[in-house]
């Protein structure tokens, strides 16, 4: 899927769950998701499992925003005490879209928990108490942490709220960071757990080989320890005056320290003239973004000045790191957004994009682990490995088989996009806007008609044909729109409407293929409800169409 066909399934309104290899622009996805919705004044909650990725589109952390902390339990006094924070209380009862990214290092407990949460302050048993849910991430990138003394974790795909969502797979397959065919092929060799002869070959080239550009390699390692060691050592052999800068902050101490340990700016900056630096936020406007390698060429105590790689300089600014709450900052940290960049840990590189990496995997101690330490970097000409270990090229089995559903149920939302007519995927942004925005707000969307407050919607429509008993070919008939657009339609009524009466649909097939269909998804799913059509597909070959599928699924869905 491209990321304008994400977009286009994000802005009506459906549960998402954006995907895709590193480097193929989830995070551009959201920010443009996110700008669309504040053009439009609609409430957006904009999180991630992990301070550092919340940086990234200038939100906080899940735990913070939803107010579960670090609870891995929740009882109905909580919820009650909860329910006496005006702040908690008002930000539920106004979001309409919550987005949470990182949801990979998100423990499946902890997403039940915030769900819980939810529908008690929304006051709503929908899913998420009916808030859109944006969902992103990688399953190959880092798991969730697990502490000594928590309870049992697993991916947040595994947990119940993930089951009841019903997403829409936007499973991004452009590549935006990596322009190298055959390092391409080592990621996707790795995502598989199939890494072929050419590929290994490939990666090995590169052992202790110099990076072929002129940009000194960051080096990615394991553990802080190394880190630390690697980036004080750099800055003592720099003979020039040290400059000091300590991190300045307002606010309580518990929120301050909150702040302090997703920032990746250190608390105490220590920094020399030909030091090498990092930005760790974005700021577009300035020419940096989190990520971005150069180096100190002046310095004094209010503005270091950095070169990038590019030859650009830059005169670095302070910025800012808050926490809000009801519109006002309850804490702020200041400091300069660098970090020394001899060194950094794999966990910390997550969604950066890197132009030089040496990387030392000898340590590697969790499966994905080498995969987001090689995807870091665009090309193989820019990496260098000094080390890896028996789990730094292995991926989770369960990650595996779930991605391979994905990119399944991906494709069939995308066939199920393009099988709508663009004036009925305006009607229904249009509607999803007209229904999240406050009063009084108009959408940027083209509205379609003269007298729109006296239609019914394009789905009801649809009900009251098939109230009359017609058919699927006799709608089209009338209306002249697709049949994908008629069935989209039905399945949002049985959701709404599940007494509907669908049974004369059953005659858009003939007798024997129903049956066949039918028996194919008893057979292959049972009391599993997941229902993807690709399997079904394959194995019925091209007697059937999606379309056709489709309505027997229709079915499938209420029956089985």
């Amino acid at each position: 899927m491209t990321q304008k066909e994400a977009l286009e399934i994000l802005k009506m309104g459906y549960n998402c769950y954006v995907t895709g290899a590193a480097g193929s622009g989830k995070t551009y996805v959201l920010n443009e998701y996110i700008k669309f919705l504040r053009q439009n004044n609609i409430s957006v909650g904009v999180t991630a499992s992990t301070g550092i990725a919340a940086t990234h589109m200038g939100g906080t952390t899940i735990h913070s925003w939803s107010g579960i902390g670090i609870r891995d339990e929740i009882s109905v006094y909580d919820l009650e005490e909860m329910e006496t924070k005006k702040y908690l209380y008002d930000r539920f009862k106004e979001t309409k879209v919550l987005i949470i990214d990182e949801i990979s290092m998100l423990h499946h407990f902890r997403l039940d928990l915030i769900e819980k949460i939810a529908r008690h302050l929304k006051r709503n048993q929908l899913p998420f108490g009916g808030m859109q849910i944006v969902l992103c991430g990688d399953f190959f990138q880092l798991p969730p942490v697990t502490r000594a003394g928590e309870r049992e974790s697993f991916f947040s795909f595994k947990s119940e709220t993930w089951k009841n969502l019903d997403l829409k797979i936007c499973y991004l397959e452009e590549q935006h960071r990596h322009k190298d065919d055959k390092f391409i092929k080592i990621l996707n060799d790795i995502r598989k757990n199939r890494m072929s002869e050419e590929s290994l070959k490939n990666l090995k080239s590169r052992h202790n080989k110099d990076v072929e550009n002129d940009i000194k390699p960051t080096k990615l390692h394991t553990h802080n320890i190394d880190v630390d060691f690697i980036n004080n050592a750099e800055l003592d052999k720099l003979s020039g005056q040290t400059y000091v800068f300590k991190m300045e902050s307002k606010g309580r101490g518990p929120l301050v320290e909150s702040l302090k340990k997703s920032c990746l700016a250190p608390d105490c900056l220590r920094l020399k003239v030909g030091a090498k630096v990092m930005f760790v936020k974005n700021n577009f406007e300035e020419g940096y973004a989190n990520g971005t390698l150069g180096k100190i060429i002046s310095c004094n105590y209010s503005c270091p000045k950095v070169m990038l790689t590019s030859g650009k300089i830059i005169n670095v600014e302070k910025a800012e790191w808050m926490i809000e709450e009801e519109g006002k900052r309850k804490a702020l940290i200041e400091q300069f957004p660098l970090r020394l960049a001899w060194a950094i840990t794999v966990h910390k590189s997550q969604g950066m994009s890197l132009d030089s990496v040496e990387v030392d995997l000898s340590k590697s101690f969790e499966k994905g682990m080498g995969y987001v330490a090689l995807s870091r970097v665009r090309t193989l000409a820019g990496l260098k490995i000094i080390g890896l270990n028996d789990n730094a090229l292995q991926v989770r089995e369960d990650v595996m088989e779930f991605d391979e559903e994905l990119r399944e149920k991906s494709i069939e939302d995308r066939q199920w996009l393009n099988s709508l007519d663009d004036k009925d995927v305006k009607e229904i942004q249009e509607q999803f806007l007209e229904k999240i925005a406050p009063a009084g707000k108009s959408s940027p969307i083209k509205k379609v008609g003269k007298n729109k407050q006296n239609r019914i919607s394009p789905s009801e429509e649809t009900r009251n044909m098939l109230e009359q008993g017609m058919s699927i070919k006799e709608i089209i008939a009338i209306r002249g729109i697709k049949q994908g657009t008629i069935i989209d339609h039905i399945e949002k009524l049985l959701i709404k409407y599940p007494e509907l009466n669908i049974n004369h649909l059953k005659n858009e097939l003939t007798a024997n293929k129903f049956k066949k269909a039918w028996m194919t998804f008893r057979e292959m799913y049972g009391e599993n409800r997941d229902f993807l059509l690709a399997p079904i597909k394959n194995k019925l070959g091209d007697s059937f169409t999606y379309e056709e599928l489709r309505i027997v699924r229709l079915f499938a869905k209420r029956n089985l």
